[in-house]
């Protein structure tokens, strides 16, 4: 049986890999643990190769028109050049999923980019920006081969975007909840946390009435199969990234005779409930850190100095006592904690997250509230973000148990233990879903291909390696590199994902990406 080599073996196979290469190559050199080439079932078996075909062409029903202009003005620079396309279009669903009785429709925003005739759905976290947005700038990293092949088409979630809004969170609490201190731990302080999430869950609760319970990860794979139809293909081919993968995986799980080609760029742990979860990502995001340190001091002339950790953490203490200037509203503590987790998630804006750090030191908060109120800016994100995931978990903590868990999280996870503790407060006023999220199970799938990122500040590498196992036909590519999703940032794992989608060649298993 071929020994199974660890990350370290990896990247030292990868070295010898590239240097036997026989020629140039248009893909970077990729490691893979076992004896399993590209194309191959696992080593010792005959597994055939269970990947989709792509066709036929999309029969699509939905009413497009161009968008390109107003879709460019939302887009950071350096986006989409100039000969790529958007079209905008929205999706009437049911607020039930299909059998159910009826109880109204919503409607959903949809963007498409790209020239193909094959539809290929991008599903993105509920958290960030909406998924139109999402696909659009997505359309600027992949390969034009994926762009000829694909017609790339991004959906806002329910309540995200310009769907049908979910604003049910008053401004006020709204406020109190996003810039609350992530370091509070005792009774009196985390009672006011308590009060605002509870009048927020109340006034929620009477906005929506009863479509509260229709905003979750079940109803959006619902939705996906709604799209499916209505774009007259047989198969969904799809992208999932951090907890859209988790819609993909439940669509994958409820409709396995529709899946086609899907990949899953971070996946939430399966494995673990979601206090567990939640603790993982907390000491994941606290190891991102430090790794933004280690190159922020190895980049030469860190503006943190020698000592990025400690500095940060010194700062934090100060704004609890006195929030920082910006120009608009003073950014709290706990803002400030928030837009550095924020900005974590993508490695190209470590040197500004860097930059805006060192002004924040020198009473300047208004670099780093940027990277914060960019992401809260518009409708009521909080709302949406809030009513989902509680929908998601059947979790509710205790009032009288917040301190403690508060106080437990900060000491293991200075920095973003706080974070994360309150994100399991913001659900002890919600009422409890009917069920549970379904597991994979062992519905027979097609290949899964599932990408770990080795330092993810939202969504461990562990646990998307367990959602690959749990996957009855997952495979794993370890991307050795930092931010959160790997696909677009990575020219190895891009490449791989780009043969999979267009040419039907899934990834070696554990393949290993250098950073």
């Amino acid at each position: 049986m071929p020994r199974v080599i660890g990350r370290v073996g990896a990247i030292l196979l990868l070295l010898v890999l590239t240097a036997c290469s026989a020629g140039p190559s248009d893909r970077p050199a990729v490691a893979y643990r076992g004896e399993e080439q590209p194309g191959t079932g696992s080593p010792g078996t005959s597994e055939p190769r269970t990947v989709p075909p792509l066709g036929p062409s999309s029969r699509d029903a939905l009413d497009w028109s161009d968008c390109t202009e107003a879709t460019r003005r939302e887009l950071p620079p350096g986006g989409p050049s100039g000969d790529v396309r958007f079209s905008c279009t929205h999706l009437l669903t049911s607020l039930d999923p299909p059998g159910a009785v009826r109880g109204g429709t919503t409607r959903l925003a949809l963007l498409a980019a790209g020239s193909g005739d094959v539809p290929l759905v991008v599903v993105n976290d509920v958290r960030g920006e909406p998924g139109t947005v999402f696909a659009a700038r997505l359309a600027s990293e992949l390969p034009e081969e994926v762009l000829r092949e694909f017609r790339i088409i991004g959906m806002d979630r329910r309540g995200t975007g310009d769907s049908d809004p979910a604003n049910c969170v008053p401004e006020r609490e709204r406020e109190d909840i996003l810039r609350f201190d992530t370091r509070a731990s005792d009774d009196s302080t985390l009672d006011e946390l308590l009060e605002s999430v509870r009048t927020a869950s109340q006034k929620c609760l009477l906005e929506l009435e009863r479509r509260a319970q229709a905003y979750d990860t079940r109803h959006t794979a619902d939705d996906l199969e709604e799209l499916r139809l209505r774009l007259g293909v047989p198969r969904l081919h799809a992208i999932g990234r951090g907890e859209g993968s988790r819609v993909l995986s439940v669509y994958a799980r409820d409709h396995p005779d529709a899946v086609g080609r899907m990949v899953l760029d971070g996946a939430p742990d399966p494995t673990l409930r979601t206090q567990a979860q939640l603790k993982r990502r907390a000491e994941s995001a606290e190891r991102t850190f430090d790794v933004f340190a280690e190159d922020c001091v190895n980049s030469g002339g860190c503006p943190l100095g020698d000592s990025p950790r400690e500095r940060l953490d010194a700062l934090i203490e100060r704004t609890r006592e006195r929030s920082l200037p910006t120009g608009g509203a003073p950014l709290t503590s706990g803002e400030l904690t928030r837009a550095v987790l924020h900005g974590l998630g993508d490695r190209q804006n470590w040197p500004r997250l860097g930059e805006a750090i060192a002004a924040a030191e020198n009473g300047e908060g208004g670099p780093l509230a940027e990277f914060v109120r960019n992401s809260e800016a518009g409708a009521d994100r909080l709302g949406q973000r809030m009513v989902t995931r509680c929908n998601d978990t059947m979790l509710r903590l205790p009032p009288e148990r917040a301190a403690d868990t508060a106080e437990e999280w900060v000491n293991s996870g200075p920095l973003f233990g706080g974070v994360f503790a309150q994100r399991l407060i913001r659900c002890s006023a919600w009422p409890r879903p009917q069920q549970a999220l379904p597991s994979p199970g062992n519905v027979q799938l097609p290949r899964i291909p599932v990408i770990a990122t080795e330092n993810d500040p939202l969504t461990p590498a562990t646990g998307s390696e367990n959602a690959a196992a749990a996957l009855s036909n997952g495979s794993t590519v370890n991307w050795l590199g930092s931010g959160h999703g790997a696909l677009g940032r990575s020219e190895c794992v891009t490449g791989l994902v780009s043969d999979f989608l267009v040419s039907g060649e899934p990834p070696p298993r554990d393949a290993a990406c250098p950073a």
